[in-house]
């Protein structure tokens, strides 16, 4: 599967980049806020890409960051969420704001995107409320450090084993304040302990 393309941006649009790489030119499906940011035609570039495979198709769909990629994987993991919507809903808005929006069951804001439907925007929020990281701080709350490599390691195990993600990350993080050593199998242990 193809995961990442660098090359030179032939042609862009609002939804659609055309990348050549090493002179093949790929044809990339993308949201708005990736076009946005995009640099000049001609001009190098690279994409974090999902490749969906259908019985009929074979399609490339790229973000400029992981974030993007990542929520635009868990969109297409609700039911009935194709890449198609996928792309909308990261289009309408920023992932950051549809993020925030989803764990805090904001559904008036996810209807405001074109495309999503009240139940279609209450499936969202149920499906993914709880799999989600925890939004940015909000204005005047201290803003949590971020995650080391180690500590989403230690949080994928725990997730893996049923945990909730927002415990799971709370978990990690006072494993972490009561001084626990930095190696997988004691955070690991002392997070899964303060999980339960």
């Amino acid at each position: 599967m193809i995961a990442l393309l660098r090359g030179t941006l032939v042609e862009k649009h609002p939804n659609q980049v055309i990348l050549d790489v090493g002179g093949v030119g790929y044809d990339v499906t993308i949201p708005v806020s990736t076009f946005a940011k995009l640099p000049g035609q001609g001009s190098e570039t690279r994409l974090r890409v999902h490749t969906h495979v259908r019985e009929d198709a074979f399609l490339l769909y790229g973000f400029l960051t992981q974030d993007e990629k990542n929520l635009f994987e868990r969109l297409i993991g609700v039911s009935n969420i194709g890449p198609g919507l996928a792309i909308k809903v990261l289009s309408g808005m920023e992932a950051a704001e549809v993020l925030t929006a989803i764990r805090r069951g904001e559904i008036e804001k996810l209807v405001r995107i074109p495309g999503v439907g009240k139940k279609t925007a209450e499936r969202i929020v149920l499906e993914l409320r709880d799999k989600l990281p925890a939004p940015a701080a909000e204005e005047g709350e201290a803003a949590q450090p971020a995650l080391s490599s180690l500590d989403e390691d230690v949080l994928s195990a725990l997730m893996n084993l049923g945990c909730a993600r927002p415990q799971a990350e709370a978990a990690v993080r006072k494993a972490r304040a009561n001084g626990t050593p930095a190696d997988f199998e004691p955070l690991f242990r002392k997070a899964l302990e303060l999980a339960r």
